[in-house]
């Protein structure tokens, strides 16, 4: 059944689901067979990879369950066919407890109270609805002081709570209920304190329907209701619910098809059950089991769009070559300044007041202008937080008459990385300011090298983050980090200890030791040394060695993506061509016109396989990230109050949400394009039209300098 079921959701052969499971379960890693074995799995992407590892461990899961349960009822002897058939067909883990529930042990409940006082025949009676005479006189048989049953009437009461638990324990009645739920249903808010102004405003008197209401409303009522500004239920016409369970579990008893004739002695008592069942069981659980629902797919959503943000952000070209002033800015506590040289050295620090409330501004400038000549300093990169405005216009005027210029740089997380135990070890003498004005610089330096030592969580490319399961949410963000490692690769003679941590077959400890060999032995000059480091066997090799770079090896293939297991091939292709290695990369090499199905039968290796390595000896060791955008530079600086209606501006994508983009102009606030905004067409999603990091031309459409708020468009 996982085989079928893998096949359907993702759309592809039962070959390729057989063949990705023996790879999984070989404990190949995910960038490795997306990369390395696609002529085995058709070229499946890390995208579908990732999530057909996520489905077969749930699909396990659930078949665990299954096994389980069926069991369970066997060993009650309560096990039918039918039975079994209905549990091994389940599809989802809330459809398998559907089945379960009337199976399973219940402690205190009401019916499970009733029961123990003896009362299930009579509730069997009733259902049974076959009786000629009134209940009252048969329930008079259960009365038992001892057991608290003093009346007829009590016997009754307590036989209604086992008949209303029995139909809400039936899993056909939650299923369709449940579904008529969430079709014909609405969720409902109402404020708590009308009196209090919030961002919640909207939802003070707020309805939707459930199946129409968008991801990111989801996720705002609960995080409105969390905080105790409003109350949030589900709404749905129980009389439709009502009617339908009194169709299902009231028997006619007429011979007449036209006719109805229920048991008149036991009618108003299961018409009590069952509306006491709906509204006490049934319709609590279904609203709980609903808003979970809505509530994990807004999530799904949310990660996925957090997902897509964050592996563009590490995509983001870096500014290599460049010396850089890093710029933690602040008021009270002054701005910190680091500068980096073009491989990321720390070549100095400093630390100046040119803010509130000191406003030592001549001072600043006179230090920074120092450093600037000193250093001969290309860029300042100015984290985004507090006193980033402020920060941004003085370094505008300091980087007059001069080459450099400046760019904001989106500081979030960098308040993280100052105080981890990484940047004790990496700067034991530093301040955490200090820390994190070389991380601010870092990250224009190289996003990706500098962003792996922050929690992927603490970037800020998302939304309602901390409102989300964080272990759902940080699986799905390390898988990304870990996608764009290894899709860029490592240099493993200058790759920090985060960065190994993420690189195919490699973890903490393998990491560390080869940190730990290359400090003992000096660089790495082939990637078959890897094999003398500590605890790292042949499969870690196997998984690792395609992503790993040394840039001045002897054997140029090891600084390419080519496997070590494809050198052979390589080398006969280049022979057979009357190449050699050191023509690798060359202009002289040409590769172009080949007859692939001749050389890969040839070789004996497959046609993806030979498709790559063409591609990388064409190229050797290419950065993907070199294809991005280039970060915006700048020499001058706007402000809020300087924006109008209709201005034009160039601008950069800093994070994408479902309603919208916002973008960086340079005045510090991010603007908003609505995704009704972002073309002259139907926007189902921003990211179908723009990406993180990308450079846009934007509109002014409003600003609001009391709220710092900024509409833009990019219709123009």
């Amino acid at each position: 059944m996982i085989i079928e079921t893998l096949q359907k959701e993702l759309n592809i052969s039962s070959w390729q689901v057989k063949r990705v499971i023996k790879l999984i379960d070989d404990g190949n890693t995910i960038p490795f067979i997306a990369r390395y074995r696609k002529d085995m799995t058709g070229s499946l992407n890390d995208e579908v990879l990732r999530k057909f590892d996520e489905r077969l461990k749930y699909l396990r899961n659930l078949e665990e369950k299954k096994s389980k349960i069926i069991e369970r009822i066997d060993n009650l002897d309560k096990l039918t066919d039918d039975l079994k058939k209905s549990i091994l067909n389940a599809e989802t883990l809330v459809e398998l407890e559907d089945i379960y529930r009337p199976y399973k042990a219940k402690k205190n409940t009401r019916a499970a109270i009733a029961k123990q006082k003896g009362l299930k025949p009579l509730a069997d009676i009733i259902l049974k609805q076959d009786v000629e005479r009134p209940v009252e006189d048969i329930a008079r048989e259960y009365i038992n002081p001892e057991k608290e049953i003093l009346t007829a009437e009590d016997a009754i009461e307590g036989a209604k709570d086992i008949i209303a638990e029995t139909i809400s324990d039936n899993s056909d009645f939650r299923k369709k209920i449940r579904q008529n739920t969430f079709h014909t249903g609405k969720i409902e808010t109402k404020y708590k304190d009308k009196d209090v102004s919030s961002e919640y405003e909207i939802y003070y008197d707020y309805s939707e329907d459930l199946r129409k209401i968008p991801p990111h409303r989801i996720l705002a009522i609960n995080r409105a209701e969390k905080e105790g500004v409003i109350r949030a239920k589900v709404t749905v016409e129980i009389d439709d619910i009502i009617r339908y369970l009194s169709r299902h579990v009231l028997k006619n008893k007429s011979k007449i098809p036209e006719k109805i004739e229920y048991n008149r002695f036991t009618t108003p008592i299961i018409k009590d059950s069952i509306k006491d069942s709906y509204k006490r069981l049934i319709s609590p659980a279904i609203e709980r089991e609903i808003r979970n629902f809505l509530t994990k797919k807004a999530e799904e959503k949310s990660i996925k769009v957090f997902a897509q943000n964050l592996n563009q952000l590490l995509m983001e070209s870096p500014l290599s070559g460049k010396t850089i002033l890093g710029w933690d800015p602040a008021f009270r506590t002054g701005c910190k300044l680091a500068v980096i040289d073009r491989t990321g050295k720390v070549l100095d620090t400093a630390l100046i007041y040119p803010t509130e409330p000191q406003n030592k501004i001549s001072e600043s400038k006179k230090i920074v202008r120092g450093l600037i000549k000193k250093y001969d300093i290309d860029v300042i990169a100015i984290g985004n937080g507090t006193a980033s405005r402020e920060s941004a216009e003085i370094v505008a005027d300091i980087i007059k008459n001069t080459d450099a210029e400046f760019i904001i740089v989106n500081e979030a997380g960098a308040s993280v990385y100052s105080a981890s135990q990484l940047a004790d070890e990496e700067f034991p003498d530093f301040s955490e300011g200090e820390r994190s004005a070389v991380s601010i610089a870092r990250r224009l330096q190289d996003p990706l090298a500098e962003l792996v030592k922050i929690d992927a969580k603490s970037i800020g490319v998302g939304q309602y983050q901390h409102d989300m399961n964080q272990k759902e949410l940080g699986e799905s963000l390390n898988g990304v980090v870990e996608k764009v490692v290894n899709e860029v690769g490592v240099d493993l003679n200058t790759a920090s200890y985060s960065l190994l941590n993420y690189v195919s077959g490699l973890n903490k400890t393998t990491s560390k030791n080869i940190i730990e060999y290359r400090d003992n032995n000096g660089s790495f000059t082939n990637r078959e040394e890897l094999l003398n480091v500590k605890k790292l066997g042949r499969k870690t090799y196997e998984q690792c060695a395609g992503f790993v770079k040394i840039s001045d090896a002897k054997n140029p293939l090891d600084n390419t993506t080519i496997h070590p297991e494809s050198y052979d091939a390589t080398e006969k292709l280049l022979r057979s061509l009357g190449y050699g290695l050191d023509d690798v990369g060359k202009e002289n090499l040409n590769l172009d016109k080949l007859n692939l199905d001749e050389i890969s039968s040839k070789l004996n290796i497959g046609i993806e396989t030979l498709k790559d390595i063409i591609k990388e000896l064409k190229k050797p060791g290419r950065d993907p990230r070199e294809d991005m955008p280039k970060p915006k530079l700048r020499k001058n600086v706007l402000s809020i109050e300087d924006l109008e209606e209709g201005m034009i501006l160039e601008g950069t994508v800093r994070n994408i949400v479902d309603f919208g983009a916002f973008v960086d102009i340079g005045v510090h606030q991010d603007g908003l394009v609505h995704k009704s905004q972002l073309a002259n067409k139907f926007v189902k999603h921003p990211l179908d039209i723009v990406s993180v990091g990308e450079i846009v031309n934007v509109k002014i459409l409003d600003v609001d300098i009391q709220r710092r708020r900024i509409q833009l468009s990019m219709i123009i």
